[in-house]
């Protein structure tokens, strides 16, 4: 069983209940989990004060060596006003002292990737309180593979595709797109040469993805890649106006500018249904023509 450190550094969790039962499902199955005072907390929109919400990530550096687990409680916005402030040496120290799994997507996605580029730590990007161990039905699949990534040193998922058949390698990265273009230009975007870039996000239309995949192609970062991978991208509704222009639309348009394959149909990202992916780590990324396969390895592992 682990024991589970809560974190909240962006939003205020606004789905209260969702976490109290988050909390008690996690509970019941024998975690223990910790911190959850911040998941009440509140300042204006944000999970508490700045200094509050700092604070919290900081002391992440010392955390016990029985704390396996941080679990960021919901994402939102907030993040991005500490990023400057972060102490990422020392919580790279803890997370390469004793393994810790540093989990969440959506705004944390800003943290996640400062602490790539500042010092290589691996995180986790995956399921977070409120949203999926506290929905009305805990999906079985998110939670499955959620502890599966965490224990096993090498795991493999495999989706139904479209594609051209081949096989290519890279460190594991990405995250939310809106949050990971937001970070271009500052010292928190990972310089991370022939990547598998993995992205998702949520609420946005086809021409507003687009328009952020072309900023990371015009910003040059695509054309390091060897490989795009297309998580979740859901949440938008699309009107007369498009007249047909569409999510895979954008795809083929996007595509067509790039010499590396674009994947999509991944599980992952702002879904009750969502795989979890250690980024910083090694990915092999194998297409069949009809089918395609991640197989992850090189990230560490809890309870080892």
């Amino acid at each position: 069983m682990s024991s589970i450190h809560l974190i909240a550094p962006s939003g205020y969790c606004v789905q209260q209940a969702a976490a109290a039962r988050g909390i008690q499902r996690l509970t019941e199955a024998g975690h223990t989990v910790l911190n959850q005072a911040v998941v009440a907390r509140r300042f204006q929109r944000f999970a508490g004060s700045d200094a509050q919400r700092l604070a919290d990530i900081n002391q992440l550096a010392g955390l016990p060596e029985t704390v396996d687990i941080a679990l960021a409680v919901r994402g939102g916005y907030g993040a991005s006003r500490l990023l400057d402030q972060i102490d990422y040496p020392a919580i790279a120290a803890r997370i390469a002292r004793h393994p810790l799994a540093l989990c969440g997507h959506s705004d944390f996605t800003a943290i996640q990737c400062a602490l790539l580029a500042t010092t290589g730590a691996i995180t986790w990007t995956g399921p977070m309180l409120s949203a999926n161990f506290g929905a009305e039905k805990l999906s079985d699949f998110t939670l499955w593979h959620f502890w599966r990534a965490l224990h096993e040193p090498e795991f493999t998922f495999d989706w139904a595709t479209p594609g051209i058949a081949g096989e290519t390698r890279g460190t594991l990265w990405g995250g939310n797109l809106a949050m990971l273009v937001s970070l271009l230009g500052t010292p928190w975007f990972p310089q991370i040469e022939n990547g598998i870039l993995v992205i998702e996000d949520v609420n946005e239309h086809p021409f507003r993805i687009e328009r952020l995949l072309l900023q990371l192609h015009y910003a040059g970062v695509l054309k390091c890649q060897n490989a795009i991978i297309l998580g979740s991208f859901s949440g938008n509704t699309l009107s007369d106006y498009d007249d047909g222009y569409n999510f895979n639309v954008m795809c083929e348009t996007v595509s067509a500018r790039l010499n590396i394959p674009v994947i999509s149909g991944l599980p992952f990202g702002h879904e009750p249904e969502t795989i979890t992916l250690p980024f910083g780590a090694r990915g092999v990324l194998r297409h069949t023509g009809a089918r395609a396969s991640l197989t992850v390895s090189g990230h560490p592992v809890i309870g080892a």
